[in-house]
């Protein structure tokens, strides 16, 4: 840490002055803002969800207050004032989408952002927090070392194994570029960080904010977004619309509620109960990793994670059993045991009253050892089931080695950055 300089007071002092009049200023002016322009906002709505074009904004406002009078202009005020008071005084702005024009069309980049990230605490176990990036740099090495391949068939990868980081893929991607499958685990890791918690329809917000503006995204738009993730983050969208409509909220609150009993009320759940995609574990890290401390809450936290855009139980329980696993990882615990036949057995209590889904249990007892890889059954498809088996066996035969692992995974071929990058999540954390 940098010595202050005790000989110069009068500069520490003013730079701290300057410091806290921008953040009340920029506070102030965002409140004042939002109270002049709210009832547009709400006018806006009502324009917006009306059955007919019966109305214009003069007649609109006209037929508000005289059937609810003139403060229903300013119905959820309070809400719009405290979003704007904490946009322009937080610390963490990077964890909203930043633009590089006034117009709002072209995104910054994750590696563009205006970021203010302070050091981790000077008594934090330094072990806990190198496997902790370890996850998420093995996730994001897996998906590049696969995206140049992705979707080819198995038998390409007998004459043309991959060998390292390419460039390349039907997207055009630069080499070490990431996909959909690092864009979301950062849309989930920043709706943790920003609302110091699980928050799935925050979760959600994000994962919009990227299919639709690029949030996120290594190239500044949304690609390789799978046609479930798409079609429930749709729903997300009809839904909020029509909660917009009964609770009287405004489409620029919508993305910022924070109002925990009206949240309750929102169903985040968007996907048909049959739906038990990959995408749902390709993104799972950051949750394990956040809420480590305590065990019980990241495996129900895992699968919630997972289950916002695909509702079928193999999904969920996948996620539950994967997040214990990154847990008792981040504990230290040996391969062995991670590995075990027993693993579900033992840490039984972190499942609550659910049990596994068969198949995932089947796994959890050690299905995926299989040496033969691919000549013995072991596919990197895009069915859950089969992407975290891919992942564990990958994991079980790297002799040690995660480049080998990786790699593996890769070679299996079709969805080979996801498969990669759900091996690297565990294999991260354990070999950093």
């Amino acid at each position: 840490m940098e010595k202050k300089d005790e000989t110069k007071p009068l500069v520490t002092i003013k730079k701290e002055i300057v410091r806290q009049e921008r953040w009340y200023f920029g506070g102030l002016a965002g409140i004042l803002a939002a109270c002049c322009t709210h009832p547009l906002d709400t006018l806006k709505v009502q324009l917006q969800t009306q059955q007919r074009a019966d109305y214009g904004l003069i007649s609109m406002a006209a037929k508000v207050i005289r059937d609810d009078g003139f403060l229903a202009l300013y119905n959820g005020l309070s809400a719009s004032c405290l979003r704007q008071a904490t946009y322009t005084t937080t610390h963490k702005h990077w964890l909203y989408p930043q633009y590089h024009d006034n117009r709002y069309t072209k995104i910054k980049i994750p590696d563009e952002l205006e970021r203010n990230i302070e050091d981790p605490p000077e008594n934090m176990d330094k072990s806990m927090l190198d496997r902790i990036q370890g996850s998420m740099m093995g996730m994001a090495f897996g998906d590049t070392l696969g995206a140049p391949v992705e979707f080819r068939p198995p038998e390409y990868f007998l004459g043309n194994p991959v060998t390292g980081l390419e460039a390349g893929c039907t997207r055009g991607l630069k080499k070490g570029q990431f996909t959909d499958d690092i864009s979301m685990p950062l849309c989930l890791a920043s709706s943790l960080i920003a609302q110091h918690g699980f928050v799935p329809y925050d979760q959600l917000v994000r994962y919009k904010w990227w299919h639709m503006n690029g949030y996120m995204s290594s190239t500044g738009s949304c690609f390789g977004i799978g046609r479930v993730t798409r079609k429930s983050l749709l729903e997300f969208q009809r839904r909020q619309r029509d909660f917009a409509v009964k609770y009287k909220i405004s489409l620029e609150q919508l993305d910022f509620l924070s109002d925990v009993d009206l949240l309750k009320k929102f169903d985040v759940y968007c996907s048909g109960s049959d739906v038990a995609g990959n995408e749902a574990l390709m993104r799972l890290a950051p949750v394990p990793l956040f809420f480590y401390r305590q065990p019980i809450a990241p495996v129900e936290f895992s699968g919630c994670s997972g289950q916002i855009t695909h509702g079928d139980q193999k999904a969920y329980d996948a996620c539950r059993y994967y997040g214990a696993l990154i847990v008792t990882t981040l504990q230290g615990e040996s391969k062995d045991n991670l590995l075990s036949g027993k693993f579900y057995q033992n840490h039984i209590l972190w499942f609550g009253i659910q049990r596994l889904h068969k198949e995932i249990q089947m796994i959890s007892e050690g299905s995926f050892k299989r040496s033969g890889g691919l000549k013995d059954g072991i596919r990197g498809k895009s069915y859950i089931v089969n992407a975290l088996e891919a992942a564990l066996w990958a994991f079980w035969s790297d002799e040690n080695s995660f480049e080998k692992g990786a790699l593996s995974a890769v070679n299996l071929g079709n969805d080979t950055d996801t498969t990669a990058a759900v091996y690297g999540q565990l294999a991260g954390a354990y070999y950093t």
